[in-house]
């Protein structure tokens, strides 16, 4: 965490990057989130203030077992333009704070565990995690909420 204060929002958090570096999640401030992959609605969205944090797991399956050096080569390969983290765990004792905030803000079928691989965080332009999102729940099914989100930019 970037500080000793519980935590308010998701700027109060701090993630390593695809590249090693460590980044405050406070340069998401003022713009709507999304903590997951998704490059079709980033494509369409980023220039209303959609920003997306991607965070490899490889807690579901070995979906992800590869290092950070062959996940960023594979991205390359579908221009993915939103922020890559390095591999993190989203359950258990090691879960990374970042998702203990966002898992105890928004609770699941399973109460605060992530069941599978694509789940989704929405958070609005202030740091405030608003909805949470199935792994089976496809982008345009989000597309409304994220949208309301970004109207409210600048009102």
């Amino acid at each position: 965490m970037a500080s000793s204060a519980e935590p308010s929002t998701v700027y109060d958090f701090e993630a390593v990057d695809i590249d090693g570096n460590n980044v405050s999640m406070d340069k998401y401030k003022g713009r709507v989130l999304i903590v997951v992959n998704l490059v079709e609605m980033h494509n369409r969205l980023a220039d209303r203030g959609l920003a997306i944090a991607a965070f490899p797991c490889n807690q579901f399956g070995s979906q992800e077992p590869w290092p950070e050096a062959e996940i960023k080569a594979y991205i390359a390969r579908w221009n993915v333009a939103f922020d890559m983290y390095s591999k993190i765990n989203v359950n258990g004792s090691a879960t990374h704070p970042l998702f203990v905030f966002l898992k105890n803000r928004l609770s699941g079928t399973f109460g605060d565990f992530i069941k599978w691989n694509f789940t989704k965080f929405l958070v609005d332009s202030k740091g405030v995690p608003v909805k949470r999102f199935s792994p089976t729940t496809a982008p345009k099914d989000m597309e409304a909420d994220v949208v309301k989100l970004l109207d409210e930019i600048g009102k």
